[in-house]
């Protein structure tokens, strides 16, 4: 399946701008439509919750000011998108083309649930992830979108790389998480200059010379790159790390359920193995 369809979830915070030229770029280079998604606050979920949290009054005035704040940020979302969309020279499009072409849309409810299932209709979804969020746990929305969506996603960083997709790294363990992301960044290998399959162990090493094959009926040129396991590493912590030393613009792996993931993603060994150079991501549950 080509890819014609990606959403961006164009939040208005600090990760946004690298999602959203990350997804533009996608866009054009694959003669994709780009929806630009933002989802509103609902100012009265903001309000229910502090009434039956602390019973706490919440003034006419305030309410206003977060509708207004809401607005506003919303507006600076949709000028920032529809400018970085001049800048790739995507037009705009309401109804399916050939080519790429981009829309708007802003919806107002619970970011996690909203952009998850508006992703369902997207081969792929693009979200952004800050340096702020390195410090967190887990961010609802990218974990939402992961678990509920039905497709893969794209974790971007702040940072927009000078390239993406040309040198990429597939981690593979044989899984069936790692066979589903396989299939959806299908149309992203087959443009690769560069495809690595990188594994960490002799169990997984020894299927590679099976996705090697499967890759090269679909027109895909890649190599095996095989890892040790290191005492103390997780094999996720290893596969970035390897994807890294490889030269890699982009990382593709499967997820390996909630914490293993979740823990790759945004534990403190991730900062520490790829530092300010975060690798955008790739990544289907």
């Amino acid at each position: 399946m080509p890819l014609r369809t990606i959403l961006v979830a164009a939040s208005g915070g600090t990760a946004s701008d690298g999602a959203i030229e990350i997804a533009c770029r996608l866009a054009r280079r694959f003669g994709a439509h780009l929806e630009g998604f933002h989802a509103k606050v609902d100012p009265r979920s903001i309000v229910t919750m502090a009434g039956d949290g602390f019973g706490m009054p919440i003034s006419g005035d305030w309410i206003d000011k977060l509708m207004a704040d809401t607005d506003a940020l919303a507006e600076t979302t949709k000028a920032a998108f529809l400018a970085a969309v001049g800048r790739n020279g995507l037009p705009l499009a309401e109804t399916p083309r050939p080519d790429a072409s981009a829309s708007w849309r802003a919806e107002t409810g619970y970011a996690p649930v909203l952009v998850a299932d508006r992703a369902r209709f997207f081969d792929l979804a693009v979200l952004g992830r800050s340096e702020r969020v390195v410090e967190r746990p887990h961010t609802d929305t990218i974990e939402e979108t992961l678990i509920a969506s039905g497709r893969p996603v794209l974790i971007a960083p702040a940072k927009v790389p000078a390239e993406i997709g040309e040198r990429i790294a597939l981690g593979w363990n044989g899984s069936a998480e790692a066979v589903h992301v396989l299939a959806g960044s299908l149309p992203l290998l087959a443009r690769a200059r560069d495809v690595a399959v990188i594994t960490v162990g002799d169990e997984a090493a020894a299927s590679a010379s099976g996705i090697i094959e499967h890759l090269a009926w679909h027109g895909v040129t890649a190599r095996h790159r095989k890892a040790a396991p290191v005492a103390g590493v997780g094999p996720g912590e290893q596969v970035l790390a390897e994807a890294r030393d490889d030269g890699a613009d982009l990382l593709v792996m499967g997820g390996y359920g909630h914490r293993p993931w979740r823990e790759l993603l945004f534990g403190g060994a991730t900062r520490q193995v790829v530092g300010h150079s975060l690798l955008p991501v790739l990544i289907a549950h």
